[in-house]
């Protein structure tokens, strides 16, 4: 991935895009992961490798890695118990105001849609096919990229997704 050095976001751009695009994600992933985990892997970025050969999106769950947002489809549609997720508090950051997708055309755009930033979630998940099953603490973290695919003109009304994830951590806590 490419890094541009232009002209910087404002840190208002920034604490608003970033956040809006948190909590779209929360709003959204959770959610899925719950009741449509059919539709996962249209969260992730498109499959690439990084010129030191280490594949994207990254997807580690538990200390397990999860080969493509593929893989981590089917699991959760065919070997995950279903699930309820509460999130409890979510934090975001910018990581790179300038980043800019091999792929992707143009420039940093002030509306702050070349960037990249840090999620960071924590809540409870429980399995919902046991009454007597424990909550259980999650701690997650995400990269969210911007989609590059994205034409805000011509896509409007279309359920594409602004960010993709790029890299996932999922642990459960103690």
């Amino acid at each position: 991935m490419a890094s541009a050095n232009t002209t910087a976001l404002s840190p208002d751009v920034a604490v608003k895009v970033s956040t809006e695009a948190a909590q779209k994600l929360v709003d959204t992933y959770y959610p899925a992961l719950q009741s449509s985990p059919s539709t996962l892997a249209a969260f992730y970025m498109v499959a690439t490798t990084m010129p030191d050969g280490t594949p994207l999106p990254s997807i580690t769950l538990n200390g397990n890695v999860i080969p493509s947002a593929a893989e981590l489809q089917s699991m959760f549609e065919n070997e995950m118990p279903v699930a309820r997720y509460e999130v409890q508090s979510f934090d975001c950051q910018v990581i790179n105001p300038n980043y800019i997708a091999a792929n992707a055309k143009g420039t940093v755009s002030p509306s702050g849609r070349n960037m990249t930033i840090l999620v960071v979630v924590s809540g409870y998940v429980k399995s919902v096919e046991s009454r007597d099953a424990p909550l259980k603490g999650f701690s997650e973290s995400f990269v969210l990229v911007p989609n590059p695919d994205i034409d805000q003109t011509k896509n409007k009304g279309k359920h594409i997704k602004d960010w993709l994830i790029q890299s996932q951590n999922f642990r459960f806590v103690v």
